[in-house]
């Protein structure tokens, strides 16, 4: 017959010998389980304290146990709380991890094992190489910011800009459009009687002829104009720029 209390009494031995200051018994009212019994409390954290100085961890973990009527041959009650730095969340799927390696290791003292792995498991979650990622992630995320430069763009602002350019680039154009082409374009917008009446025809009838006299001159021909012919072409270009 197994004498399960003798067995329990050499574990909490070997664990105050193993553990020293960070294990120690507490009342069961402090515990969060539901019994009456003995229980312990073991405080873990990601790295031992031979390496680094527990005040200067991240995270630290408090599991809480009490041995059952028949451990080891049953789980022990077990509980985890966060004694710095812990969420909820992982204190949940901490303690489900832990109760299902209890169910694995049936027959034997695990405490300690279950305290190995918890610690194992900070070490991976919170301890340095984390951390370290954390803020490598975080030194990404801060390149990857986008600064925004200059004002906002507004409707009103964008409009402004707009008349703007549009009124620099028709002077851009006039600029490089050729004289011509602009007494053209404006010419466009006059109607045949528009620029009739405005003397352009007769000044440019009389422009013409004036050129033709000098070319005749240089060439010494003489040629006669007959008034009615010369009436008879002004009839014509009046008729031809009225019909525009």
């Amino acid at each position: 017959m197994t004498d399960y209390l003798q067995e329990q009494e050499m574990e909490i031995e070997a664990l105050e010998a193993i553990l020293m200051d960070d294990f120690k018994e507490i009342h069961s009212g402090e515990s969060g389980l539901n019994t009456s019994n003995k229980c312990y409390h073991i405080t873990i954290t990601p790295q031992d304290d031979e390496e680094d100085d527990s005040a200067s961890m991240p995270v630290e973990l408090a599991l809480i146990f009490s041995h059952t009527e028949n451990y080891p041959d049953e789980p022990p009650l077990l509980n985890v709380l966060s004694i710095r730095g812990i969420p909820i969340e992982d204190l949940r799927f901490l303690k489900e991890k832990l109760k299902q390696e209890a169910t694995e290791n049936l027959g034997m003292a695990m405490v300690y094992t279950l305290v190995t792995s918890a610690k194992e498991w900070l070490s991976g979650r919170f301890g340095q190489d984390g951390a370290n990622d954390g803020a490598a992630d975080d030194e990404q995320a801060k390149d990857e910011v986008i600064i925004p430069h200059g004002e906002p763009v507004t409707v009103e602002t964008f409009l402004a800009w707009r008349e703007r350019y549009e009124a620099e680039l028709a002077l851009e154009r006039a600029k490089l459009m050729p004289d011509s082409a602009l007494t053209t374009t404006k010419e466009k917008r006059l109607t045949g009687r528009q620029w009739f009446e405005s003397g352009r025809a007769v000044a440019a009838a009389r422009g013409a002829l004036t050129s033709k006299e000098e070319s005749d001159e240089e060439d010494e021909e003489d040629i006669d104009f007959d008034d009615d012919d010369f009436e008879d072409d002004e009839d014509d270009m009046l008729e031809h720029y009225l019909a525009a």
